[in-house]
């Protein structure tokens, strides 16, 4: 039960109430103690304040046992460090990196002395104002004169309306002042997808022949199955089933800044099974017997862990250097730049202009919702109608790399003709 002490003044009067309550010990065997005030209102006589400052204390206690942070006079600043220690727990390492750095960098500054109860919506839209305000090319002396896109203020928006959040459940506050409704948010505009048409698609197959058999995998791979680039970095031998032709979806690779690379669940934590045709099946193994070769060359140097990408020792590839690598094979093959993440894009279009199936191709995404899918439907231009019905067969190349494709081209246009 919580202890109650009353506070009096020199003549006697009960002017407030100190309320202690004990969580017992911490690890190293220190007492916990939260600490509290009740201010007893001029109008109560001894005995109802008493009571009051009894109802206070009761539910000060239950907060402190619910683990709630029990200080409602606390600074936004001081908070923001509290939500931290909960969405480490919580979000992607490298979402929480993200998180972490907008939160020193921007959110603190702008809103940190206020105390976390008194900020109101009009303190959040001059926050949203000042976002929208902000030069998109800060680090550049130049600059390009533009400013934070619309969805960069609403990503940026999200992490405050998440601190609240925790709040709101925390009982720390009544309502969220960062609700969208109760804001004027810039208008965003509706972001394009970047793929690669059929045509680059052919050009791209073609040039992969020349690389080095790790970057033709890790380019050919994407573009056949889909995977996210950490999904794809994460792969190991083990995952792979040679006989049924299939991939299981086990982990995800990240790298945050200044730490190695490490391995976390896919996205949303669901491992997910997709199939892949006998071309990828032999380029896997050709990788295979690549990382043997490799590990006997290399002795003691090499360190096992069954990794299909690699670093030149046998450690897991940095989740970064496929974006890198892609990078430097299409300005070679004047290819148009765009993301590694282009690949996936590219995969979900052409199977559903193949299959028409958009459960399948969400399933094979590990899409969590069918609206994340559908969103690919607007870039085939209706030819999921008249298009072919294997996609397989689309990027079927001959795992011999050094011998040529018969009239690769011819096949693959034929296969796919956009109406």
């Amino acid at each position: 039960m919580a202890n109650i002490t009353p506070r009096r003044n020199k003549d006697g009067y009960i002017t407030s109430y100190s309320i202690r309550v004990s969580l017992g010990e911490d690890y190293y065997g220190k007492k916990i103690l939260k600490n509290a005030s009740f201010k007893r209102p001029p109008y109560l006589t001894e005995k109802q304040a008493e009571r009051e400052a009894r109802r206070f204390a009761d539910d000060f206690e239950r907060k402190c046992r619910a683990g709630i942070t029990a200080n409602v006079n606390i600074k936004f600043g001081d908070y923001c460090q509290e939500y931290l220690k909960t969405a480490k727990i919580t979000l992607q390492p490298s979402t929480y990196e993200y998180y972490t750095k907008a939160i020193g960098t921007l959110i603190i500054p702008a809103l940190g002395n206020l105390k976390l109860r008194d900020i109101t919506p009009a303190h959040i839209q001059q926050f949203v104002n000042m976002l929208a305000s902000l030069p998109k090319d800060k680090d550049n002396e130049e600059g390009s004169g533009e400013t934070l896109s619309a969805a960069t203020v609403r990503r940026y928006l999200t992490i405050v309306q998440a601190i609240f959040k925790l709040a709101l459940k925390n009982g720390l506050i009544d309502s969220s002042p960062a609700s969208v409704e109760r804001l004027t948010l810039p208008k965003q505009t509706k972001s394009e997808v970047e793929i690669f048409t059929q045509g680059e698609v052919v050009e791209m197959v073609k040039a992969l022949k020349a690389e080095p058999l790790q970057i033709q995998a890790v380019i050919y791979l994407d573009l056949f199955t889909g995977m996210r680039r950490g999904e794809l970095v994460a792969l190991k031998f083990s995952d792979i089933d040679f006989a049924n032709q299939t991939i299981k979806i086990r982990r995800a690779a990240y790298k945050t800044k200044g730490e190695d690379s490490a391995t976390k669940p896919p996205k949303d934590y669901e491992t997910r099974t997709i199939d892949i045709n006998q071309s990828c099946c032999e380029m896997l193994k050709q990788m295979k017997a690549d990382k043997i070769s490799n590990a006997q060359r290399l002795g003691t140097k090499w360190v096992e862990g069954d990794w299909v990408f690699t670093q030149w020792n046998g450690l897991m590839m940095n989740p970064q250097t496929p974006t890198r690598q892609f990078s430097k094979f299409l300005e070679k093959n004047g290819l148009p730049h765009r993301k590694f993440h282009a690949l996936r894009h590219t995969h979900a279009t052409l199977m559903l202009a193949a299959s028409n199936d958009i459960m399948a191709v969400k399933e094979r995404l590990g899409h969590s919702s069918i609206e994340t899918t559908e969103k690919y439907l607007h870039y085939i231009n209706g030819a999921g109608k008249k298009a072919v019905k294997d996609f397989d067969i689309f990027l079927a190349q001959s795992p011999d790399h050094n011998a040529d494709v018969p009239d690769a081209e011819t096949e693959i246009e034929t296969m796919f003709k956009f109406a």
